[in-house]
């Protein structure tokens, strides 16, 4: 671990800046718009922009970073980011926070496709799954400072947004001055998602749902918090607690998923995700019953992400597993478009359990249908099946291919017609 934080310091400080802000401006809009008496229709559609943003980045970046390379993709965007985060105050209407909300999507997937290329060309094969963890790890510790700073500062002024808008601008330095030497860029044919769902139906349908899941907890737990009559530092508790949750239950589930039959797995976590969820809704009266149900949502939902991947790949050959990875971000977005207005339209007919009640229904469909699954074909036999390794919903394509060419080099050190051990390679840390 040295190692990778010796070559990556300033890279993953960059990160960790560009983190804070991107998750505190996620959660004051959640807030602000309830302040500015946006409905609660209006504001899912503000939220779901910065998932079809984001989307849409993930599949144009690569092609600017070919034409133009990465140090001028990078800065570009990032000083789109800066200034988009200042206008949100300036202009506040339904229509243009949802314009901003695209655009945010859009620079901070190209950000982050940027971010990860250079931390997988700074990484050699030995520590690329301890750089990938140290990645991850930054980017909920990032997630979490930045509720910290909102509990501390008024949604109703200027300063919160000119603290994310500082935060991203800052972050250019560390990045953009590191000796770091910029990196060749190169990403896979995405595979077909015909092929993709034939291969994996439980990835396929499971990632779509899921998706919707990742938005609900990402674009509308601050405005869930605020109808409910949460004090500000309550929100914030509420909204970190999701993605403590989220850190702390991947390797236990991760460790769990590499010795026996994944889909049980998946079925299990699911299941235990939608009745938390239900929880939250019978016991919503109770503050410590709902931050309880967000760390057990948070903690199930995240994994799942990882999980779902993995199972896919059992049932990959190790060349077609980084192709798989950009079929699967795509259907994962297409459900995360949805997530937040099917969310709005559920609190806008039933108040605050709405929030609950679509992330609770989701998992139980992922329950039900990995279920189903179990029962259509035979389980592979446990040292045939591909590791897991901890990918976050958050991150582009290039950081799950990263995390895909780790499952190989684990694999490769559990052949023994490769001269390997067990283990030899960290995928988490």
């Amino acid at each position: 671990m040295k190692q990778v934080l010796s070559s990556s310091s300033a890279l993953l400080f960059g990160v960790l800046l560009l983190m804070v802000g991107n998750g505190l401006q996620g959660s004051l809009l959640g807030v602000r718009a309830g302040l500015e008496g946006f409905s609660t229709f209006h504001i899912s559609i503000i939220m779901s922009g910065y998932f079809a943003g984001f989307l849409g980045g993930s599949r144009t970046t690569p092609w600017m970073i070919r034409r133009v390379g990465h140090v001028r993709v990078f800065a570009a965007l990032a000083s789109f980011i800066s200034a988009a985060l200042i206008l949100f105050p300036v202009v506040t209407h339904p229509v243009a926070w949802t314009v901003l909300r695209v655009v945010l999507g859009f620079c901070f997937s190209g950000v982050y496709v940027t971010a990860e290329s250079w931390l997988n060309n700074a990484s050699t094969n030995e520590v690329r799954g301890k750089a990938l963890s140290a990645y991850m790890v930054v980017q909920m510790v990032g997630i979490v400072v930045a509720q910290a700073i909102l509990s501390q500062g008024d949604p109703s002024g200027w300063v919160l947004f000119i603290i994310p808008s500082v935060l991203v601008s800052v972050s250019f330095a560390p990045i953009l001055l590191s000796v770091t030497p910029t990196p060749p860029f190169e990403t896979s044919k995405p595979m077909t998602l015909k092929r993709l769902y034939k291969v994996s139906p439980l990835g396929c349908v499971g990632m779509f749902f899921m998706g919707g899941v990742f938005a609900a907890q990402m674009g509308m737990a601050a405005v869930y918090a605020t109808q409910a009559g949460f004090t500000l530092g309550q929100i914030s508790t509420f909204i970190a607690v999701i993605y403590i949750g989220a850190v702390m239950l991947q390797l236990p589930i991760g460790w769990i998923s590499d010795r026996m039959d994944r889909r049980v797995v998946i079925l299990v976590v699911a299941f235990v995700g939608a009745t938390s969820a239900l929880a939250g809704v019978v016991f919503g009266s109770s503050l410590t019953v709902v931050l309880i149900a967000a760390f057990m949502t948070g903690g199930m939902a995240n994994p799942l992400y990882s999980l779902l991947i993995a199972h896919t790949n059992d049932y990959l050959d190790p060349d077609d597993m980084a192709a798989s990875s950009g079929g699967l971000i795509f259907i994962n977005g297409i459900g995360a478009v949805g997530g937040p207005v099917v969310a709005g339209y559920l609190m806008g007919m039933m108040g605050p359990n709405g929030y609950w009640v679509l992330q609770a229904v989701l998992m139980f469909l992922v329950a039900g249908y990995a279920a189903y699954r179990t029962t259509r074909r035979a389980a592979i036999p446990i040292e045939e099946t591909s590791h897991y390794v901890t990918v976050l919903p958050s991150t582009s394509p290039v950081a799950s291919e990263v995390a895909q060419e780790v499952a190989i080099e684990l694999a490769e050190a559990d052949d023994p017609s490769t001269g390997g051990e067990t283990g030899s390679i960290t995928p988490s840390v």
